[in-house]
């Protein structure tokens, strides 16, 4: 299949100028005379540089890759219909939709991108971060940029150990039960040959830890009430979450947040306002 340039460009530019500011979480901005969404704030939000997401509106530059697509698709906010008819434009197949898809639902966007000030993230049924507020890549680091199996904290989890350091060592022992149990309970609902039993085939290769654990049948592990994490700048913080599943997509949006008062809620308010990351 090839790419429709021409088609693309056209595409691009009417969906970027179809969006408003509050659309998407950005402050609109007293001087503002763009009717839509500037090229480097939409570039921005797909996590890519100015100039690439330029060319493409000017019909210039390489075919964007699969990967690409998902994160222009993502950024402007498009529904399913919109994503297939871009991936067909890029001069790609659409992915299949279902659980196994990583195209967020417009509703779990439109939440994320109001949580400027409240860590938050967006994950895979597999634990894949598909997208974080500026104050969740604060707190955790920018946990979208890994590839291959490593994209899951499961996996990373025991093949990395610099995963562990966020975490207080007293909870490493449940979380290892935990993400184990996790990934038993997808494999069995996917299937054989599915991307968790690809996983967990992985990490039985390669982690004893892993399958030590693996080996005890266990599911159902509760999550902890309270997570409790160690910040490379701020230190040590104690925080609860609340989900917000898609039953559609599989993914979940997670919420993160302090006690009022605390000493963790006054840690997350100093990296809001320390950080790059919480800066549009």
């Amino acid at each position: 299949m090839a790419i429709d340039r021409t088609g693309l460009a056209e595409f691009l530019r009417r969906r970027r100028e179809s969006l408003q500011p509050e659309d998407v979480g950005v402050p609109r901005g007293r001087q503002r005379r763009t009717s839509g969404l500037r090229r480097e704030e939409v570039a921005t939000l797909c996590h890519m540089s100015t100039d690439y997401y330029a060319r493409l509106e000017r019909a210039r530059g390489p075919q964007p890759s699969d990967q690409m697509v998902i994160s222009i698709a993502q950024g402007l906010r498009l529904s399913p219909d919109e994503r297939d008819h871009l991936f067909r434009l890029s001069g790609h197949n659409p992915p299949a939709r279902g659980a196994a898809g990583e195209h967020i639902s417009l509703g779990l966007l439109r939440i994320l991108d109001r949580l400027d000030d409240t860590p938050a993230e967006i994950v895979t049924e597999l634990g894949e971060t598909l997208r974080q507020s500026p104050l969740g890549i604060a707190l955790t680091g920018d946990r979208t940029r890994y590839t291959g199996p490593a994209r899951s904290i499961g996996y990373r989890w025991f093949t990395d150990p610099a995963t562990r350091q966020l975490y207080d060592p007293d909870d490493h022992r449940l979380l290892t039960r935990r993400f184990t149990s996790g990934l038993r309970e997808v494999a069995a609902l996917r299937g054989p040959g599915s991307r968790a039993a690809q996983l967990a085939d992985l990490l039985l290769a390669r982690s004893e830890e892993f399958r030590e654990a693996w080996n005890l049948h266990e599911v159902g592990v509760p999550p902890l009430a309270v997570k409790r994490l160690v910040h490379p700048e701020v230190g040590a913080l104690e925080l609860t979450s609340q989900s917000l599943l898609d039953p559609d997509q599989s993914h979940r949006l997670l919420v993160f947040a302090a006690a009022p008062h605390s000493e963790s809620h006054k840690k997350l308010q100093l990296l809001s306002v320390s950080s790059p990351q919480t800066l549009r």
